[in-house]
């Protein structure tokens, strides 16, 4: 049991590690898609051991009318976006459809705010019949990462890998369901958040993830 000692001084170290396991996937055309904003730095050190060009999985949740912070599905940009709606709690709630194109819309509006933000205009990379790699700095309950996989399923990877560094050992049996492959290098039974498996896990701020999307958009980085 690794209980709460560090497993990893930050998130450069722990992308480092977890880029090593993905090197077979090198030469499959790999994207790499990160989850702003923890999901950035990990997925930097993938891009760059890879040769592959970066990008985010932005995920908006789609919430209840009268409470917003209840999810009745999701939104995940992309080439095309992708709207993932649990039908049978929207029956059940009573929700219009009217109400979900008005809320998705402007989610999409703010995913495109926050795209605008990170990325300054460069489009969405396209994943059909590529290796989609989708990173996060570790998962807890998995619920947004589930999200972005199942959106992502429908622009027709050639294959979709979930890589994390840290995640409950019965989630990530859960989710190998919604991807082709799990890559994870520590399953702590004891495992209560993602933060403690870290020495440092400041937060991310939006310069840093400028700054490394930059970087990797860069000639000689990581190719497009």
């Amino acid at each position: 049991m690794y209980g709460y000692q560090p497993l990893f001084q930050d998130r450069t170290e722990a992308g480092q590690r977890l880029a090593q396991l993905l090197i077979p996937y090198r030469d499959a055309s790999p994207v790499v898609l990160a989850l702003p904003r923890g999901g950035v730095p990990i997925g930097y050190e993938i891009a760059l051991m890879l040769s592959a060009p970066l990008d985010l999985v932005l995920v908006r949740k789609i919430g209840a009318p009268i409470n917003p912070e209840f999810g009745i599905g999701a939104v995940v940009d992309g080439q095309s976006p992708v709207t993932v709606i649990d039908e049978d709690l929207v029956r059940r709630v009573g929700i219009s459809e009217a109400y979900i194109e008005r809320t998705t819309q402007a989610e999409l509006e703010e995913i495109e705010r926050r795209r605008a933000l990170y990325l300054k205009g460069r489009p969405p990379v396209d994943i059909k019949g590529r290796t989609a790699i989708v990173v996060d700095d570790g998962i807890a309950t998995g619920s947004t990462m589930r999200v972005a996989l199942r959106a992502l399923r429908a622009a027709q990877p050639a294959r979709l890998v979930m890589a994390v560094p840290v995640a409950p050992p019965d989630t990530l049996e859960e989710m190998r369901s919604d991807c082709d492959e799990a890559v994870c290098l520590a399953t702590p039974e004891d495992f209560r958040a993602v933060g403690a498996f870290y020495r440092d896990f400041q937060q991310v701020g939006d310069a840093e993830v400028i700054d490394l999307l930059d970087r990797a958009a860069s000639p000689g980085t990581a190719s497009a």
